[in-house]
Order: C-alpha cells, then structure tokens, then sequence
C-alpha cells in the first residue's frame, strides 16, 4: 500500500515538474506574444517562465531523492505562493490584464491550486501508511 500512495505522490509531483517545464517554455518563448493579448507585463511573462525551469527542476529532483517531506511540503508550499501571487497581482492593481488575461491567470492558477491539493492529499495518505 505504501508503494502506491509514494507512487502518486511522486507521479503527481513529476507532473508538476513537467507542467511547471511546458509553461515556463511556453512564457519565455512567447511572452511578446501573449503580452498584448493579454495585457500581463512581458517582463512578467518572461521572468516567470524564466523562474519555471529551477522549480521544475528542483521538483525532478524531489522525485528522485526518494520526495522527503521537507521538500514535498516546500513543492506544495511554492504552488500556494503561485497561486496566490497570479490573483493577487491583478486584484491588488499591480497589473492591469484584460479579461483574457483573466482568464490565463485563474486558469493556470487553478490548475497549480488543483496540483497542490492532489499533492497534499497523497502526501497526507502516505504519512498515514507509513505512521510517520
């Protein structure tokens, strides 16, 4: 039983990885792009997908090392933080996105808020098999 919730976690996290990679390609490649559709800041665009790839990274490497706690809980913590930041950017006046840019940042935010989750469920479950 515990194989298959650390399984979880680890597929869930690597999903993570994988997605946090696709976007973070995805916003560096075309931020002059998504910018004027949007309206989101291209240096915003930019340095975020920028900043995807070492938490994509560090999160393969949780994967690897076997997903100690501290850093399953640092993966979850940092997805809150994303989350938190694409709708308080907009809802504190820091930038300004038309309704598309709206809909890019709940959308992606729901989706890290969704990861998250999923996280914490599996990591929850594995600590209750484990009586750790």
């Amino acid at each position: 039983m515990q194989k298959i919730n650390e399984l979880s976690l680890k597929t869930l996290i690597g999903a993570d990885a994988l997605t946090c990679a696709a976007m973070g390609t995805v916003l560096l490649a075309g931020s002059t792009a998504i910018s004027p559709v949007t309206q989101i800041p291209q240096p915003l665009l930019h340095y975020a997908g920028l900043s995807l790839f070492p938490i994509a990274a560090f999160m393969a490497l949780t994967v690897i090392a076997s997903t100690p706690r501290w850093a399953v809980n640092l993966v979850i913590l940092g997805n809150l933080l994303w989350v938190l930041a694409s709708v308080l950017l907009p809802a504190g006046g820091f930038i300004a996105p038309n309704a598309l840019g709206w809909v890019f940042l709940i959308g992606q935010a729901a989706i890290v808020a969704l990861l998250a989750k999923l996280e914490r469920d599996a990591s929850r479950s594995r600590l209750a098999v484990s009586g750790s």
